[in-house]
């Protein structure tokens, strides 16, 4: 067991180990694997300092993400069709079905096997935050998120009253699988989408 030390913005969590191999070492975390790749010398402490820098990929993402049926055909649909407006990337996804989606909607006390809403996370870091939207209140935000034409969809939906929007939206929730039918896993037209999925 490593003894793990404060955490800073710039390298993230500072681990003491007695060595280090020239190759690095990796250790397991609560945010994924990280990689220790330099070694920073810190004063009045015992052992040796080593900062785990931590990529973009492995800081927890504080960008606005959309938990959603992954079961779904029009649901995959719509995340696909996001996927191509937010153009600069910021709106993530996971599917309601999966560790993380699951982990949420138990720490918000949310239903964990009733998918018919999407779930719109503002900020993901903060997600340990009651903060979160559902059903056409969620879509909105979603679409905002990707900026853009999104912006503009958003905003036109936002336009019906609220009560009626949510009747629709429980509507088509209720024939979605009639519809649309389940989703068919294929591949992502991009391969760089891959990495805005969380799972």
């Amino acid at each position: 067991m490593y003894d793990v030390g404060e955490t800073n913005e710039a390298f993230g969590p500072t681990v003491y180990l007695p060595r280090v191999p020239k190759d690095g070492v990796e250790i397991t975390a609560e945010n994924g694997r990280l990689r220790v790749v330099g070694r920073l010398a810190l004063a009045g402490r015992a052992g040796t300092g080593f900062a785990v820098p931590v990529s973009a990929q492995q800081k927890p993402a504080s960008d606005p993400v959309l938990l959603y049926d992954g079961e779904c055909g029009l649901c995959n649909r719509v995340v696909r069709f996001m996927l191509r407006v937010d153009r600069k990337g910021r709106l993530r996804f996971s599917p309601l079905q999966g560790p993380s989606g699951q982990a949420y909607l138990k720490a918000v006390g949310l239903p964990t096997e009733d998918f018919s809403t999407i779930v719109f996370v503002p900020d993901w870091a903060q997600r340990d935050r009651p903060e979160f939207q559902l059903r056409t209140e969620g879509i909105v935000a979603a679409l905002r998120a990707c900026g853009g034409w999104g912006t503009l969809i958003g905003g036109m939906v936002a336009l019906a009253p609220s009560r009626w929007s949510d009747r629709c939206y429980d509507l088509i929730s209720r024939l979605r699988f009639r519809i649309f039918g389940p989703w068919r896993a294929c591949p992502l037209p991009k391969a760089e989408w891959a990495k805005r999925f969380i799972d």
